[in-house]
């Protein structure tokens, strides 16, 4: 009886709360931290739909489960955060539960944002209260049965989440310990790079190791995205110096690549606003991780194959990228010795980028490409952007194994209509 009395007097006293902890009494250090941290954690990609108000939700996700919708964090008392308490808060973040007791779907990563310390959900929440309300509601999730069922994720965080704050190694370096806090839970990186079963629990075996997720290509509509492998593995960060990595968290751009796609996002909304100091922290402890994933042995392409992909490569690569596949700092990114994309286990973002062009990241203006890349989805079939994927994939320095015509047609066909 308590628990329906409290539910009915509840919006009363988030109103009174609300009045008396209003975004004007937080402390301005803590606001300003707060905003740090939310922006350390890349909010606003995923709580900012496309021309919708700031932290205002409605981000469509799509998963082998269905349609998931992000929520409307703004303080709007209706429709967003208003009638919560910090400790609804801290609940969401470290246990993923609602106010109503509701399971939380893990597409919002509290299995990473429970690591964070009791200071900074503080500041977190202090910044949010800060945030102008909007009133918004986004649309219902779209989960097939029996995924709808919220009570069985209790199950689901048995197996699969461990809360509890982040507890630094005291045998690491302090640039270590940083990283791997802003890595593992601010910037949740593993819940992209990281490959998941059946379930959609990331493998802790292969954290960091690469993974495919689905998100948008240009022109709309949701396609298999592959993000590399992040760990020392030779196709994965062994490939970059310390240096390139930090360049490419704070510009999206390096000697080897410029961002596309959805790492455009981190880049724009998130990285690039850091502090120096933290991303050479994160180059710090990404580039200690030890290799993981791989192992098995790539298929070598034939002759033919590899001929027919030259031929291609030639018409309709090489002036920009070169011959030698080395680039140039003006005209193309290298696609020899050190490409993430080009050397990934699943071929799916370099298909992407053929088939659909790439969407740049343009966090520094003095360095762009003098003609962007055009898309070729309408002026090769898939057995030639197979053999061109293929050719780029494993001649100069490369031996990633051969692309497949299905798999070029999974790229243009999955999801094709968008949602």
């Amino acid at each position: 009886m308590f628990a329906r009395l409290y539910h009915f007097l509840r919006p009363l006293l988030a109103v009174l709360c609300a009045a008396a902890a209003s975004p004007g009494s937080a402390e301005p250090e803590a606001v300003e931290r707060g905003r740090y941290l939310v922006t350390a954690g890349n909010c606003a990609s995923c709580h900012t739909a496309v021309a919708g108000a700031f932290m205002a939700g409605g981000v469509a996700f799509e998963t082998p489960f269905g349609t998931l919708y992000s929520t409307n964090i703004t303080p709007d008392l209706a429709t967003g955060l208003g009638d919560w308490t910090e400790a609804d808060f801290r609940a969401a973040m470290r246990d993923g539960v609602r106010p109503d007791g509701g399971h939380l779907y893990p597409a919002f990563p509290y299995t990473a944002y429970t690591q964070l310390t009791d200071e900074d959900l503080s500041a977190i929440w202090a910044y949010l209260r800060a945030v102008p309300p909007v009133e918004s509601t986004p649309p219902a999730n779209e989960l097939a049965f029996p995924f709808d069922q919220r009570p069985l994720l209790a199950a689901w965080k048995l197996l699969y989440h461990e809360p509890g704050p982040f507890e630094p190694d005291p045998a690491r370096s302090e640039a270590w310990n940083r990283g791997a806090y802003l890595v593992e839970a601010l910037g949740h990186c593993s819940a992209c790079h990281s490959p998941r079963n059946r379930l959609g629990a990331e493998q802790a075996d292969l954290r960091h190791a690469g993974g495919e997720y689905l998100d948008r290509v240009p022109g709309g509509g949701f396609r298999p995205w592959f993000a590399p492998n992040l760990t020392a593995h030779p196709r994965g960060l062994a490939l970059w110096r310390h240096e390139d990595l930090t360049a490419y968290l704070a510009t999206g751009r390096n000697a080897f690549l410029e961002a596309f796609g959805p790492m455009n996002e981190v880049i724009m909304n998130s990285t690039r606003y850091l502090d120096p100091a933290d991303i050479d922290a994160m180059a710090t402890y990404l580039k200690a991780l030890p290799a993981a994933g791989g192992g098995a042995a790539e298929e070598a392409p034939g002759e033919e194959l590899m001929g027919r992909g030259r031929s291609l490569y030639n018409l309709h690569c090489g002036t920009c990228h070169l011959p030698s596949g080395e680039g140039d700092p003006e005209m193309a990114p290298r696609l020899n010795r050190g490409s993430l994309v080009v050397q990934g286990a699943n071929p799916a973002s370099l298909i992407n980028v053929i088939l659909y062009g790439p969407e740049v990241a343009g966090a520094d203006p003095a360095r762009q490409w003098l003609k962007p890349m055009k898309a070729y989805r309408y002026l090769l079939d898939d057995r030639e952007v197979a053999a061109v994927a293929t050719y780029i994939r494993n001649t100069w320095d490369n031996a990633a194994g051969v692309v497949a015509p299905a798999q070029v047609e999974r790229q243009r066909q999955a999801g094709a209509g968008g949602r």
